[in-house]
């Protein structure tokens, strides 16, 4: 399986919606075990306010990135097979000082 970056601009109105989308998300992703796996997602702040995120997904190809999004209904053509990882340091926690 390959590595994933999936950037899905303004696809939420607010943080309910994106809730219900990550519920969904999860159980699309149970049913398609054998080919894909949600690894996390970065909710942002689009320019208009709305919620979009980058999220990291391993799949076995990009038609189960492209199925995921279509069962789930988030955009998900917006992707890239990941090259490497140049930083590596543990997310932040939220809450927490970061120097």
């Amino acid at each position: 399986m390959d590595l994933y970056v999936i950037r899905r601009r303004g696809a939420w109105a607010n943080e309910q919606e994106l809730e219900a989308a990550g519920a969904k998300s999860a159980r699309v992703g149970q049913e398609m075990a054998d080919r894909l796996r949600w690894i996390r997602t970065y909710a942002v702040t689009e320019p208009d306010g709305r919620i979009g995120s980058v999220c990291i997904y391993e799949a076995s190809d990009p038609e189960a990135i492209r199925e995921h999004g279509r069962r789930v209904g988030a955009p998900s053509e917006d992707f890239q097979v990941v090259r490497g990882t140049v930083v590596k340091n543990p997310d932040p926690q939220a809450g927490a000082e970061t120097v």
